[in-house]
């Protein structure tokens, strides 16, 4: 997919999701939040679902959690603008109580979608609905800080999940936020690996000449990129 047609197919997602009317929480938001960001980008954040200045602003992460969002890309030489940010639901739950599964099931394939669109290296979870999605079955206290490689059917192909906490709770408990400052270091380092496990998997599935995959030729080998710098390695472009 080139950059022009990423664009227009989350363009197409936004506008569905703004005149989405699959659960009840259409009936008491303000406004949609289909997310926002580079559409080249590499990294993919997801996050829960609006809170009272998303639903008012139709855009995520622009209240305090946002801020400390910030704050946590500023740290490793990131700008918002750099990444991707979405929620799992893309409309305010009423006083930001928890997304039911029958909301969370209805945003999906909207999710699913943008993640395709974007073919992100990397998906940073924020907090336990986004990184059920996407890492089930564990619990964040011990999987925050750690990755795994992302289900197909999320949408992300060949992609590294990376979990961490909401910047909402980080917010409200000095110790999580630490921990997410240290978290959020090691970001840069999985990118980098994530390009190159990347790398090596689409190059075993590229077809050869006899219209075989490089996978069906046991005997074949995968030659390392050309060095480059390590600024240049941990660059999102």
């Amino acid at each position: 997919m080139t950059g022009a047609e990423r664009r227009a197919a989350l363009e197409d997602i936004a506008a569905e999701v703004r005149a989405c009317t699959r659960c009840r929480l259409h009936e008491t938001r303000t406004r949609a939040v289909p997310g926002e960001g580079d559409h080249d980008t590499e990294v993919l954040f997801v996050g829960e679902g609006p809170g009272m200045n998303e639903d008012r602003e139709g855009r995520p992460f622009v209240g305090r959690a946002g801020g400390l969002l910030e704050r946590l890309l500023a740290s490793i030489g990131w700008q918002r603008d750099d990444v991707f940010i979405t929620n799992v639901v893309k409309c305010r739950p009423p006083g930001n109580r928890d997304p039911e599964p029958d909301e969370i099931a209805a945003c999906a394939p909207y999710l699913q979608r943008q993640t395709a669109a974007l073919d992100p290296s990397v998906v940073v979870t924020l907090g336990r609905f986004s990184m059920a999605t996407f890492m089930p079955g564990v619990r964040i206290t011990q999987a925050h800080g750690t990755t795994r490689p992302a289900d197909p059917e999320t949408g992300a192909l060949d992609a590294t999940v990376f979990a961490m906490y909401h910047p909402a709770y980080a917010l409200r408990n000095p110790t999580v936020e630490r921990e997410s400052f240290e978290d959020v270091a090691s970001v840069p380092e999985v990118l980098l690996a994530s390009r190159e496990r990347r790398r090596v998997a689409r190059h075993a599935r590229r077809p050869t000449p006899t219209g075989k995959t490089d996978d069906d030729h046991p005997t074949s080998t995968t030659h390392p990129a050309a060095p480059t710098s390590d600024a240049d390695q941990l660059s999102l472009f």
